[in-house]
């Protein structure tokens, strides 16, 4: 039977210094890598047959080079694909539990929140690579400047169970003065669902009565977000709701 490869394996360190990757971040600077060589200088080394970077290349082709796919596998998950032990395997898992730190660390909680935008870059670093439904709150006070972001509750692959009472006794053990609620859909798509626009007016309602708004409901998938408030979806689509802005 003849062969579909179409090169001949050649390790790292026989290639040119401005090909090696390593090389080329220190020559060059990090900018210039592409994924794949930044990939490889984590995973160090390839294997009998592939370099790191071929490696890195079709680890990328398994996640169709969608980074954010490749930051949702666990380690055994890497683990099944061929050639990645588990020293790789845990080395890209580390990395990209950093970068989700590192998210969190830029989005402090001194900032406030004057934007959708804003409330999208808190919840990210929770809700973006997640491979099931959960629901978070950001609690704030009358200046809309963050006292605590906490899960509410976490479910399956489309759906989570939220009790609006938890979400308001934590609301008034805080003090807060307003809120803001988000969930993720694993799929990416964006549109509310019945039950997510109920949940909604559910919870605005209910924060009329404790004289607590509800700012906004974000839902975050795939790097992207849908605002209940700036699309228009009751219960802020129907009525005069108060500026997610600090006036």
């Amino acid at each position: 039977m003849s062969s579909n490869r179409t090169h001949r394996y050649i390790p790292i360190k026989q290639w040119s210094e401005d090909e090696r990757p390593r090389e080329r971040l220190l020559r060059y600077g990090k900018k210039v890598l592409t994924n794949a060589e930044l990939i490889a200088i984590l995973l160090r080394s390839g294997n009998r047959q592939e370099s790191a970077v071929d490696l890195a290349r079709r680890l990328l082709e398994v996640c169709d080079h969608d980074l954010n796919r490749l930051a949702k596998m666990d380690v055994r998950e890497m683990m099944k694909i061929n050639g990645m032990g588990l020293a790789k395997s845990l080395s890209l898992v580390a990395a990209f539990e950093l970068a989700r730190r590192r998210d969190q660390d830029d989005n402090s909680p001194d900032r406030f929140i004057h934007t959708a935008d804003d409330a999208y870059m808190a919840f990210r670093p929770h809700l973006s690579d997640l491979d099931h439904e959960e629901f978070w709150i950001l609690l704030l006070n009358k200046r809309h400047k963050p006292l605590r972001i906490m899960r509410i509750s976490a479910g399956g692959l489309d759906a989570t169970v939220v009790d609006p009472r938890m979400i308001f006794r934590h609301a008034l053990l805080e003090k807060a003065t307003a809120l803001i609620i988000a969930h993720n859909h694993p799929s990416g798509a964006l549109r509310p669902s019945r039950d997510d626009i109920r949940l909604t007016e559910r919870i605005y309602h209910l924060g009329e009565q404790l004289n607590i708004t509800l700012l906004d409901h974000l839902i975050i998938g795939h790097n992207r977000y849908l605002s209940f408030k700036a699309d228009g979806y009751a219960p802020f689509g129907n009525r005069q709701s108060p500026p997610l802005a600090a006036e």
